[in-house]
């Protein structure tokens, strides 16, 4: 970022690389002295949902949520071409893409291999509300499609799970589809996992109401919340004192739910993670170079397209970024927490939390040469 947009961060965001590493080191610091603390974390459990975790998404995506200005949102209605070309990009391109860059670097590791599927078939609808609020892009838009993609997900996850993961994955590795069909039923059997792996391919079984379940938590809370609290306190104090005051001092609250949730997910695996380097540097490949491609692909073909800069950068940050509360929720849910999918699940916002960050930037960057410069009324001073 330039220096002037610099000084207007605060310092929890002008250095936010850094605590977001420091997050990661502290989670993952705690998972390998206190190994116990994975069993601890999962017990605080409701069904299928890490409370802990859910606790700091909550966190995270309120503040974004109550700057969303919902009484705006009717004039997105027409907005036909950015719902079209997001769910292009959410769910043909995204999942196409992990799909092939998961095979062609992890041909020998079907488990880190599922699991990475698994995380590029889960769209965000969490934390790109966070790289959308650093990037200055649409609020409201972003809102909507965070809510379409919540749809999509609960009608698609399941559909496409079982045609990567089984159907495409049989056919790469010449398994028969019944055989891989048959994996769920040998797994409860007793057979060892190593022998279930020479498929290349696996049946995930997952529910629409877990996922439903999963998007009414992560989503619908804060989103209720955010509402309430906007038309609530615009009736008490005024919309003014609510977007100029209010709103920036609640605002760098979501990112100390950001690096409480990085906390607790990197601790789940922080023993792995620090006894496997290889494994993760092998994990971390193809996720980088997804992120930047999914990125860059998309953010080119919204701005060819015509979307303002505000528009291009929301439909971008929503393609490139991953629901990997989901993902991981899955890999556990079906494999076990000790598995090789959950994992793999568990390196992805290792690699995707650093590299949307730095995205950021290039979007800064890229609006400078694609974009025409636009200025900006300096807002009044909003005082209590």
């Amino acid at each position: 970022m330039s220096g002037q947009q610099a000084e207007k961060l605060s310092l929890l965001n002008r250095f936010l690389t850094l605590w977001i590493f420091l997050a990661m080191a502290i989670g993952v610091l705690l998972g390998a002295i206190f190994p116990e603390i994975s069993g601890f974390l999962n017990e605080l459990s409701l069904d299928t949902v890490s409370l802990p975790i859910a606790i700091g998404l909550i966190w995270m995506m309120y503040p974004p949520l109550a700057r969303v200005k919902y009484e705006e949102l009717s004039r997105l209605l027409g907005a036909k071409k950015a719902f079209g070309v997001s769910l292009v990009q959410n769910w043909i391109i995204g999942p196409i893409l992990m799909f092939i860059v998961a095979w062609i670097f992890l041909p020998d590791l079907p488990e880190y291999r599922m699991g990475l599927i698994i995380v590029g078939l889960a769209r965000c609808i969490a934390m790109v509300l966070v790289w959308n609020q650093l990037a200055r892009g649409d609020n409201e838009l972003c809102a909507v499609l965070v809510a379409l993609n919540s749809v999509f997900q609960m009608i698609m996850y399941s559909i496409l799970a079982y045609l990567f993961i089984t159907v495409l994955s049989s056919w790469l590795t010449g398994t028969p589809t019944w055989l891989a069909e048959s994996m769920s039923i040998l797994r409860l059997l007793g057979i060892p996992t190593w022998i279930l792996n020479l498929t290349g391919a696996a049946v995930v079984n997952i529910s629409i109401i877990d996922i439903a379940k999963g998007v009414l938590i992560y989503l619908g809370i804060p989103l209720f919340a955010g509402m309430i609290t906007r038309y609530a306190l615009i009736k008490r104090r005024g919309k003014e004192w609510y977007d100029g005051y209010f709103v920036k001092r609640l605002a760098p609250t979501a990112l100390v739910g950001l690096l409480f949730t990085i906390v607790v997910m990197f601790s789940l695996q922080g023993g792995k993670i620090v006894n496997l380097p290889y494994d993760v540097l092998r994990i971390a490949m193809p996720l980088l170079i997804y992120f930047v491609i999914m990125f860059l692909v998309s953010y080119i073909m919204s701005w060819r397209l015509g979307f303002s800069y505000e528009e291009t950068a929301t439909i971008s940050f929503t393609a490139a970024s991953n629901n990997f509360e989901l993902a991981i929720a899955v890999c556990i849910g079906v494999f076990g927490i000790a598995s090789g999918q959950a994992f793999a699940a568990v390196i992805g916002p290792l690699i995707e939390v650093p590299v949307l960050i730095n995205l950021v930037n290039v979007s800064f960057w890229l609006k400078k040469k694609l974009f025409k410069k636009e200025i900006t009324p300096i807002p009044k001073k909003i005082t209590r």
